[in-house]
């Protein structure tokens, strides 16, 4: 297809959404958001309102890639950080426990504020089953039903181009400095998946205990904690993060809560390239993280190796 095609500007909340520069700005800050992360945000935006689930969202966003429900629940954390939504007190993304996500936010085509009147929002049941008005339709409901159509051909075209997009824009590394040690590794925060978002705590002290184990290893070079928790929360890909602290690779994780037991996954990833090394979920009882560190750490170790 035309990779020219240019995709008219979004709507979704307070934020300005542009799928065909791959960024969302607002009060002139902008920010570039990751190919895969803005497929989901489309996704979900088109069906506003509407409770998606995961296995939806696996089949339709991530078509063609095999991945597990950790892929979905990273990709949402990440894409409520960059809104800055709470999922406490969410007014972007929604969960529904042991149903998905939901988008609770306005969405609708971008107008400028500079224009006097702005188009009303469009919600996900305003884009179906859409007719001509009648010939005696209010002015209000004629702009309803154009605002609706735009809002449908918005989202076929961001979705088709996001696509074609997504390969190769996924593919792209940031290089690693020049002459790092190749056993030089980060660990990054370990991100809170859970129901509740409650185990932040456990998923920072899991960090710590690792890069404190890691760096007893002769061979190999850890960073500090301090420089590892700069990057918590923000928006950089491996290689970025690898680059500004000098690694060849980066440990990152997730933790998952299911009743009295939590799941730990751990992957380790090669900056130069973007590729995983090693990933492995660990399924304990709570209370049990030094077993869990141990077993990441000689893990790790031996995949360096």
């Amino acid at each position: 297809m035309d990779r020219a095609v240019t995709v008219p500007l979004l709507r979704v909340g307070t934020w300005c959404v542009d799928p065909t520069a791959g960024k969302i700005s607002r009060d002139g800050e902008t920010i570039r958001v990751d190919a895969r992360v803005m497929r989901l945000l489309q996704y979900l935006a088109e069906r506003n309102g509407q409770v998606v689930s995961v296995d939806e969202l696996l089949d339709r966003v991530w078509s063609g890639v095999v991945v597990t429900p950790d892929s979905v629940y990273q990709a949402v954390a990440s894409l409520r950080r960059t809104l800055g939504d709470d999922p406490r007190q969410p007014t972007y993304i929604a969960n529904v426990p042991r149903l998905g996500y939901r988008m609770v936010a306005t969405v609708g085509p971008w107008v400028d504020p500079a224009t006097p009147e702005d188009p009303p929002s469009v919600s996900a049941g305003d884009l179906q089953n859409v007719t001509d008005p009648p010939e005696r339709s209010s002015p209000n409901r004629r702009r309803m039903l154009l605002a609706g159509v735009a809002l449908g051909v918005l989202l076929l075209a961001a979705s088709a181009l996001l696509i074609d997009r997504s390969a190769d824009d996924e593919a792209a590394v940031t290089p690693v400095a020049t002459g790092t040690s190749p056993g030089s590794i980060a660990v990054l925060a370990f991100l809170d998946l859970t129901e509740e978002m409650d185990q932040e705590y456990f998923g920072d002290a899991m960090t710590e205990d690792l890069i404190d184990q890691l760096s007893k290893n002769q061979g190999l070079r850890v960073t500090p904690p301090r420089s590892s928790f700069a990057f918590k929360g923000k928006q950089a890909t491996v290689g970025e993060i690898a680059a500004a602290l000098g690694v060849a690779y980066v440990l990152d994780g997730s933790l998952r809560e299911s009743g009295s037991t939590l799941r730990v996954t751990a992957r380790l990833i090669r900056a130069d390239g973007g590729f995983i090394v090693w990933s492995q979920s660990y399924e304990r009882p709570l209370g049990e993280l030094p077993t869990i560190r141990d077993d990441i750490v000689s893990h790790v170790v031996e995949a360096l190796r």
